[in-house]
């Protein structure tokens, strides 16, 4: 559960030791879902008058295509975050990194924030190795299972050279 009482977070802090669930109804259409569920670990607490304050880690495994040959790759993601929530009307309010609170509200859910910090934790592009040669330009091949069968292609630029070396 990483939703919380505000009422009993401006008494004492709370602290965070969750998963958010892959399947949890935060995560929006096209999102890259993490493979499991995220760990979410830290602390809660108020930071003044309708401000809170949370400071941890979220951690998970992310799985996509290969940046250079479109197989399945896999990433570890973890992160440490801060998060500032803040009442709507707070002069603070106006700042994109802080996250609005409606002032009438009795809870205080972490799930769409840390859904934004996984997003932008997880590498923009994954590599099923760092040694990928990835897929031909000509016939698309994957290089991975070896060499193409397309006949090597000398670059024009250099047909003037090449005559004077002949």
């Amino acid at each position: 559960m990483l939703s919380f009482d505000i009422r009993s977070l401006e008494a004492q802090a709370a602290t965070v030791d969750e998963p958010l669930s892959a399947d949890d109804a935060v995560w929006e259409l096209g999102d890259p879902k993490p493979d499991t569920a995220v760990q979410v670990t830290g602390r809660l607490s108020a930071a003044g008058t309708g401000q809170f304050y949370w400071h941890g880690r979220i951690s998970g495994d992310v799985t996509g295509p290969c940046r250079r040959c479109l197989a399945e790759a896999h990433a570890r993601v973890e992160d440490e975050t801060h998060i500032i929530f803040a009442e709507a009307g707070d002069e603070e309010i106006d700042d994109p990194d802080v996250y609005p609170v409606d002032p009438s509200a009795r809870e205080l859910d972490l799930r769409p924030a840390i859904r934004e910090e996984w997003l932008i934790a997880q590498p923009q592009f994954l590599v099923c190795r760092e040694d990928c040669p990835g897929l031909c330009p000509r016939c698309g091949a994957d290089l991975n299972s070896g060499q193409c069968l397309c006949p090597p292609q000398a670059d024009s630029r250099w047909d003037d050279l090449r005559k004077a070396n002949a």
